[in-house]
């Protein structure tokens, strides 16, 4: 857990690796980034599909077909300006030598929620082709780079937790994230309720005032409700294993002194 850390960017898992993607650079600065939503592989028909040849020489027309069409899908790629490519869905081996041998990082079958917020932090748009690729759709960052951990410089973090087990991992999360969310509406709503019995306590000091103003019997009741009303403080600290009436007793005296 001490090794958690925060990261002033966007994190997202290494991806599954082709053969060539250690050709790739791993540091980029300021580069365009294209964030894709299809497949750039190169793939053998499928089971059920049926071509019928009225000449042998044919189905070396049909074989250059494929090699073609992933090849114009990779070279638009290029063309688009882009440094970084990254695909919901996966990017080959073909595909990750021919962006490698031109300087260009890629990654496929980046997780769509990752994608999303890479796409959101750098102010590109997720696209499902590759054709008339405009500067409008693709992102830009300050640095990108490729270690355990790596983002651009912006408005988005990334805070990475570490445990022994998941159960620890993923119980520290649901933590982080509720305080995450207490300050990020403390921060949207400038009136904040205090919890820990400050209100229970602020009601039970006004009570004794008026209390005090009251010559009849009635004074008893209004007193009674106030000590119960310390029950909620009182309650907490138990709970917490603190000792209830030293705390209460600093509790009044705050209040008291406004």
């Amino acid at each position: 857990m001490r090794d958690s850390f925060l990261v002033r960017g966007v994190a997202f898992n290494k991806t599954f690796s082709y053969a060539g993607f250690e050709q790739q650079p791993k540091k980029f600065l300021n580069p365009k980034i294209l964030v894709l939503n299809i497949e750039l592989e190169l793939k053998s028909e499928k089971e059920n599909a049926e071509i019928r040849l009225s000449d042998p020489l044919q189905y070396q027309s049909i074989v250059d077909a494929e090699w073609n069409i992933i090849y114009d899908k990779l070279d638009k790629c290029v063309q688009s300006g882009a440094k970084i490519v990254l695909s919901r869905l996966a990017i080959g081996d073909l595909a990750t030598q021919y962006f490698a041998g031109r300087d260009i990082f890629c990654a496929g079958c980046v997780a769509e929620e990752d994608l999303q917020r890479v796409a959101a932090a750098t102010g590109g748009t997720v696209s499902t082709s590759v054709n008339n690729v405009i500067d409008e759709v693709l992102g830009t960052c300050e640095v990108f780079e490729e270690k355990q951990v790596a983002g651009p410089s912006g408005q988005t973090a990334t805070i990475v937790l570490r445990g022994g087990a998941d159960q620890f991992i993923e119980e520290a999360e649901r933590s982080l994230h509720d305080a995450i969310m207490i300050v990020r509406r403390a921060v949207k709503n400038s009136t904040v309720v205090p919890g820990g019995g400050a209100i229970d306590m602020e009601i039970s000091k006004y009570l004794r005032q008026h209390a005090r103003t009251i010559a009849w019997k009635s004074q008893l009741f209004i007193n009674a409700y106030a000590k119960a009303l310390e029950v909620i403080p009182r309650q907490l600290c138990d709970k917490a294993a603190f000792d209830a009436t030293d705390v209460l007793n600093k509790l009044r005296q705050k209040h008291a002194s406004g």
